[in-house]
């Protein structure tokens, strides 16, 4: 059935358009499944020429506690679009206008400029007109140490990404100075502060230069899929900058040529403990109660049983790790406070100019929000490295089966250990069984995405749990025996 648009009728309907092709996009978190989507809001923003609509549909997908809501910006044209082909969505009979060539907005330009206007507060947001039933606002929030108003250029979509779509976008400075940007559009939405939001804005008031500067964000109110109103983020725009390289693939380069990566991994265990003490002064550290710490190992204990039982060859390891956890929840524990939460090589750059800089900092995009806004441990996040610099080491082996770069990955790691220890004063090392007890927790976490995903892939996780559990003394005195 037809929906009306302005007196007129559109066919397919957009929705209809729109759940015909949401299921083949990387962000589809539902893969395998065909989408059953209803519309909960749109909005859009005007274009100044009048050439283009640019709309914006908020759908929900799912039923019930699975449902997740989504974010699919759109552009309408009167005409196809060279070099617009790969973003079509498809076409719709407009029954006045005759044929619109519906986009995904994030790859047309027409649509980036006007994001990153709104976004710097140079232009408004209007509600669809189809949508009476609440006014929700959507604004755009410059941050205030941002110094200058920018001038779009050009824009293009990153790609590779899987949970949201960056948008690259050449721009000018007030001044004509050239500074592209990155405007990172929400695809999954969440009621709630979105961590990239919330903790890359508190790190530049806190002055820290170990993360990009700062433009500013898009935020509303929608109804949720229950029909309450939701609160959240839809965009956020930050510096992007010049010459970078990705942390993972500097590290893999060295182990495959061999050199010498301990300074760089030392300068990283700086660049994170900065980011980790500025976080805590912007936003504050909590003692971590027993009733706290026995919640996190109870998470780790129910992954490692659900790891146990569909990896057959991790289950030979039950009691180890089951002896480690046990170590580590009667430990001294840290305070809570904010972290990264999902810190892995992958999400560092380096600079020629600045040095490693972190980014992206939405934690695990498939955990709900509100969990990924809690306080937590400083200790996952470097866990989390230690394991991303073994999994370079390993996939080096992987690629060429027979060759060893266990050499690298221990020196590797002490030395990203020595430069953390050397600028919070902490040395992770001394934690023991805690920080194994985490280092345990994500390789748990890989041996089961290696099982279902890359089976091939499988003995560089669990190679990594033996190794760390031989290392142990809580593990060694529980009698396990091992295969």
């Amino acid at each position: 059935m037809a929906e009306l648009h302005h007196g007129a009728t559109l066919t397919p309907t957009k929705l209809q358009l729109v759940e015909a092709w949401m299921g083949s996009q990387r962000w589809y978190a539902a893969k395998g499944h065909a989408p059953s989507t209803r519309r909960l809001h749109a909005f859009r923003f005007d274009d100044p020429d009048g050439q283009v609509g640019i709309e914006t549909m908020i759908v929900a997908d799912g039923a019930g506690s699975g449902t997740v809501v989504y974010q699919v910006p759109l552009t309408y044209r009167d005409a196809p679009v060279a070099g617009l082909e790969h973003a079509l969505v498809g076409t719709i009979e407009h029954s006045v206008l005759g044929t619109r060539w519906v986009y995904d907005g994030c790859h047309d330009p027409a649509y980036a400029a006007q994001l990153l206007a709104v976004i710097q507060g140079r232009a408004s947001v209007a509600s669809s007109s189809e949508s009476e039933a609440l006014d929700p606002a959507f604004v755009g929030t410059p941050h205030p140490l941002w110094p200058s108003l920018m001038t779009f250029r050009a824009s293009k979509v990153l790609s590779g990404e899987q949970s949201n779509t960056s948008i690259i976008v050449e721009a000018t400075t007030a001044a004509g100075e050239p500074k592209p940007l990155m405007v990172k559009v929400f695809r999954m939405l969440q009621g709630g502060l979105n961590p990239d939001v919330e903790l890359q804005g508190a790190l530049m008031e806190a002055g820290c230069d170990r993360v990009p500067a700062t433009v500013g964000h898009l935020s509303g109110r929608w109804p949720g899929p229950t029909g309450d109103e939701v609160a959240g983020d839809l965009a956020f725009a930050q510096e992007l900058l010049p010459g970078v390289e990705d942390a993972w693939r500097v590290a893999v380069r060295s182990v495959a040529e061999g050199t010498d990566f301990t300074d760089s991994a030392r300068a990283l265990g700086e660049a994170t403990a900065v980011v980790h003490r500025d976080l805590a002064t912007s936003l504050g550290r909590t003692p971590t109660t027993p009733d706290t710490a026995h919640a996190i190992i109870a998470q780790m204990r129910a992954r490692a049983a659900v790891a146990e039982s569909e990896v057959p060859a991790l289950a030979a390891y039950e009691k180890q790790i089951a002896a480690i956890l046990a170590t580590a929840e009667a430990a001294d524990w840290p305070d809570m406070q904010r972290v990264h939460g999902d810190y892995h090589l992958g999400q560092v750059l380096h600079s020629p100019e600045r040095g490693w800089i972190l980014l992206d900092f939405e934690g695990e995009p498939l955990r709900p929000l509100a969990q990924r806004t809690q306080p937590d441990q400083w200790i996952r996040d470097v866990a989390g490295m230690l394991r991303s610099f073994d999994y370079a080491g390993g996939s080096a082996e992987h690629a060429r089966p027979g060759t060893s770069a266990r050499a690298w990955v221990t020196a590797t790691q002490n030395a990203f250990l020595d430069g953390y220890a050397a600028q919070s004063g902490t040395d992770p090392r001394l934690l023991g069984a805690l920080l194994t007890a985490f280092e345990l927790d994500k390789a748990v976490y890989e041996v089961v995405y290696e099982a279902r995903n890359r089976p091939t892939w499988l003995s560089i996780p669990l190679d990594a749990v033996q190794r760390l559990l031989a290392d142990t003394p809580a593990a060694a005195n529980s009698q396990e025996v091992r295969p």
